[in-house]
């Protein structure tokens, strides 16, 4: 597995990358079965050391876990931590998806914008109906099927995933969290 362990303003020791390899190493290897790549990056947020952590799994799924301390390597074992208990809770799930799926999830590009927000103080006519680009990145949208993209939505902790139907060939899907915490799917025909 691939790692890349750095730290936002803070010097991330090299006893502390070997403690986040090893950690992690035993965590996704007893659950997972085959990560390709993991991205842990350390900051800090006033007084508290900020942990983030992502593993990419080879069935095409993300893992993501945060976590907040006082110390760092606190931080990082809370985070793991959270790692660990989504990926024990989704580990059968996990099995049963990567047995059906014989070739990697294939990954659309796409553009993602961040639009200016229009509420304020000053809450007059805007100019135009045209919104204001802050922001431009390239994102990647997955070819999953409906229970592999409410499972990754869910592994994630997303509100909202994106994902292309591949049981309907190349149609765009959304699967988000309902307000009465049911799972919505928008298919358009």
């Amino acid at each position: 597995m691939q790692y890349q362990i750095t730290g936002k303003q803070i010097d991330i020791g090299e006893a502390l990358q070997t403690h986040v390899r090893d950690s992690l190493n035993e965590v996704v290897a007893k659950y997972a079965g085959r990560p390709t790549d993991a991205n842990i990056v350390f900051s800090k947020s006033g007084h508290e050391h900020v942990c983030e952590a992502t593993v990419h799994l080879s069935t095409g799924l993300t893992a993501q876990a945060k976590a907040h301390a006082n110390e760092i390597y606190a931080a990082f074992d809370a985070c793991a931590e959270k790692m660990e208990k989504q990926l024990r809770r989704y580990k059968r799930r996990l099995k049963d998806h990567h047995r059906e799926r014989a070739q990697p999830v294939e990954l659309l590009q796409a553009s993602s914008y961040i639009l200016a927000s229009t509420e304020g103080p000053e809450e007059s006519e805007p100019e135009t109906l045209q919104p204001m680009i802050i922001a431009e990145m390239e994102t990647k949208i997955p070819s999953l099927s409906v229970g592999e993209a409410v499972m990754q939505m869910e592994i994630a902790g997303a509100p909202v995933l994106v994902f292309r139907n591949e049981k309907q060939g190349s149609g765009v899907n959304i699967v988000y969290r309902r307000d009465d915490g049911n799972i919505g799917w928008i298919d358009p025909n």
